[in-house]
């Protein structure tokens, strides 16, 4: 793009009549005019590249802003919010003086254009996002969705990114302990890679994204800037997915875990130095990101001289500089006086670090090449003051139709033998099975501190050694629920990351989102979003977890044929002390089994109706947000008070995924009575939401149903933890040695 003469604002106030490529860079005619009319001439070509990046759908939430909006305006009260949306991340207080940033965002159509570098790219951006909050990053986790999981082209993408993810954050000595994978053939051109991190501070070491104090330096400090990654993520999540277009494979950045672990060490003797006024990581659109937001956000403008930028290209125009999104890179604002002593840090750990600019006393962001003034703007026309639209959205024609077809219809087993046929089927079919071939590629447990880590209901780490404080964080998501009816379909996300964080004894307290939803300009995915928004919105008021910031993906598909609507919810928890967790595993034989919540006939959208039927259709299951807390307060107390020693909560297959999933882990089997009431197949197979399974000493039991008795809770005793095989009386058994083949076999099998 770079032209001769240099393209500077004289010279773009001269030349009006200049064509420049804006169709190319994503901007719209419309979006180009508004440009002008900002500027009140032609922007430069560095001009051009900054706004075509942060006005993309990906960085400036141009089609969702208005939607979002009720996150704000529904927030429920909250004593733990330190930092909510806007930032960075999101911050928690969770006592002792300690506060949790998280945040979960998406790094979907790069995974699937290099799988390997777009997965590992996905998680240094979001542990960035979490050191320039101030935090040390403690924890990982991934919800991964792909296409069908006997598909060719599975096999490429979902190794690659499993050892992106594996590789990156097992370098940084970050522990992964959450997530989800799922397969489905909807993600067959347009897999989900989604990124959470978790990190800690004190409350006194929270840092923000703004730039203040006139005189005071701008450092660029990390990585060289290359030509990886120009438009990258700002670019390639920013319209419908071809991948028949290879021009997109440049795109895709280039990561380097080590240059990562340095940048995070020195980043944080800087911050216990307090040499930091302000601070931005740069990840989507680069340098125009940071320079803008952290101008926007201060209390001045901004002086930048592209020329300082370290460079490993040094062909690169000023245009490309902006625009790269080369990874390990960071900026900060520091004061004249302490600009040394930052640059000897950066020295000791090995970081390249340059001054590149200062806060001004003005409100304009002005960047200079070759003595040249090629951007004066005022940052926030750049950063906050994007286009915002309101889309047309409209229920699709479809949607009465796929929920008339309802799954409750669908042929049953009549016999034992057929309901034990079903249940192998069930825990040995692609997304019940065993991730364990996926998991053990990633370190659970480094740094020591790791609680409870996959595949238990919620991850789980200590973050205080002395007094056992600590966090835990499920992330959950049913695309299938949310194609039959997307506000419900969000609110059980949210019910079940609420629910698994609640299974393992640690209280809900806040949310971060990432939602994936295919292209804005089809009326119907704006109103499958709309209408997840509105329903995650309603769920976090009722619940009262206040949502502190995430992401939005949206264009996630390829041609027509868009992904289902998969809003995934990230619940943090914190718990007093971890040593009183509650795992998944049976522990005890003897041990009494009790289902908490009401058990109806709902097969809408069910691992069930999947696996035995291939069947989508009818009404997922209600959602009762009341009766959802109800029983995580008696999760936690029974937890906290030593009522249970095992707990799972029930969702993707019903009761029976959930038994099996204890038994295995524990090595111990489980004898089930089906309770008065209910007919065997809708006790093993139903999904109804509100429910968990819990085993709890007999010396414990009658507290136990006093307590549940008192609370309103219904609590049905329904077997005892025994033997070596899963028994329904009267039914089936199966032993574990026949489950543990089929629940393990199925993902090495295919993709070996």
């Amino acid at each position: 793009m770079s032209r001769t003469p240099l393209d500077t604002v004289e010279h773009a106030a001269a030349t009006p009549d200049v064509e420049l490529p804006w169709a190319e860079l994503g901007l719209k005619k419309d979006e180009y005019e508004r440009v002008v009319e900002i500027l009140g001439r032609r922007p430069t070509g560095a001009e051009l590249a900054m706004y075509s990046v942060m006005w993309s759908e990906h960085c400036s939430y141009k089609s969702s802003k208005v939607h979002l909006r009720q996150f704000g305006e529904k927030a429920p009260e909250s004593d733990a919010m330190l930092v909510g949306i806007g930032e960075n991340a999101g911050v928690v207080d969770v006592g002792q003086g300690y506060a949790v940033t998280f945040k979960v965002e998406s790094h979907n159509h790069p995974s699937y254009v290099e799988p390997y570098q777009g997965a590992a790219t996905g998680v240094g951006g979001i542990v960035r996002d979490i050191i320039a909050m101030g935090a040390r990053p403690v924890a990982v986790v991934d919800p991964l969705r792909f296409g069908a999981a006997d598909h060719p082209d599975t096999k490429r993408v979902l190794p690659g990114v499993v050892a992106g993810i594996g590789g990156y954050g097992n370098c940084l000595g970050l522990p992964n302990i959450g997530g989800e994978v799922v397969f489905d053939a909807c993600y067959q051109g347009n897999p989900l890679v989604n990124a959470g991190a978790i990190g800690v501070m004190r409350h006194e070491d929270i840092h923000l994204a703004k730039a203040s104090g006139a005189g005071n330096k701008v450092i660029l400090y990390g990585a060289r800037t290359g030509g990886d990654g120009i438009g990258g993520a700002s670019i390639l999540a920013s319209e419908t997915f071809d991948d028949a277009k290879p021009s997109k494979r440049p795109a895709v950045q280039v990561g380097d875990p080590f240059q990562e672990k340095l940048l995070i060490e020195c980043t944080l003797e800087a911050f216990a130095e307090k040499l930091v006024v302000g601070i931005q990581d740069l990840g989507a659109a680069g340098l125009s990101c940071a320079t803008s937001e952290l101008a926007s956000n201060g209390s001045g403008g901004m002086r930048v001289t592209l020329d300082d930028v370290p460079l490993r290209d040094s062909t690169l125009s000023p245009e490309e500089i902006l625009m790269s999104e080369s990874q390990e890179r960071m900026c900060a604002v520091v004061e004249p006086g302490k600009v040394d002593r930052f640059l000897e840090i950066c020295e000791k750990w090995d970081v390249i670090a340059t001054v590149i600019g200062e806060v001004t006393d003005g409100d304009r962001l002005e960047i200079y090449w070759h003595g040249g003034k090629i951007v004066d703007v005022d940052p926030r026309t750049v950063a906050h003051e994007g286009p915002v639209y309101e889309r047309p959205y409209a229920r699709p024609e479809w949607q009465d139709a796929l929920q008339a077809d309802d799954a409750n219809k669908l042929p049953r087993p009549e016999t034992g033998e057929q309901l034990k046929e079903q249940v192998l089927k069930l825990v040995g079919s692609p997304n019940q099975a065993s991730k364990q071939w996926i998991t053990q590629q990633y370190d659970h447990f480094v740094q020591g501190n790791t609680v409870l880590a996959q595949p238990e209901d919620s991850g789980m780490i200590r973050i205080d050694e002395e007094s056992g404080l600590g966090v835990a964080i499920a992330t959950d998501g049913n695309g299938r629920y949310a194609k039959l009816d997307p506000y419900t379909g969000a609110q059980l996300a949210l019910a079940e990351a609420y629910r698994n964080v609640a299974t393992t004894g640690a209280k809900p307290l806040a949310v971060s989102d990432c939602l994936n939803f295919g292209s804005p300009e089809d009326p119907a995915v704006m109103w499958q979003f709309a209408e997840a928004v509105r329903g995650l919105a309603d769920g976090c008021q009722q619940l009262g977890t206040p949502v502190t910031g995430g992401n939005v993906s949206l264009y996630n598909q390829t041609g027509e044929a868009a992904i289902h609507p998969t809003p995934v919810v990230a619940v943090l928890g914190v718990i007093d002390d971890v040593a009183r967790r509650t795992p998944v595993a049976f522990q005890e034989e003897g041990q009494l089994l009790y289902l908490l919540g009401d058990t109806r006939e709902e097969f809408g959208g069910s691992a069930w109706s999947q696996v035995i039927h291939d069947h989508l259709g009818g009404l997922p299951p209600k959602v009762d947000l009341e009766r959802e807390r109800l029983l995580g307060e008696i999760l936690i107390s029974a937890s906290r008070d030593g009522m249970i020693d095992s707990a799972h909560d029930l969702s993707d297959g019903g009761l029976v995924q959930a038994v099996v999933e204890s038994a295995l882990l524990g090595g111990k089997g489980a004898r089930l009575v089906v309770p008065d009431g209910l007919d065997a197949f809708t006790f093993l197979f139903s999904e109804s939401a509100g429910r968990a399974v819990v085993a709890v000493p007999r010396s414990e039991e009658v507290r136990f149903n006093d307590m549940c008795g008192a609370r309103g809770l219904p609590a049905t005793r329904i077997g005892v933890v025994d033997g070596d095989a899963v028994e329904v009386q009267g039914e089936f058994a199966l032993p574990l040695t026949e489950l543990r083949e089929a629940h393990e076999a199925t993902i090495p099998g295919l993709l070996a």
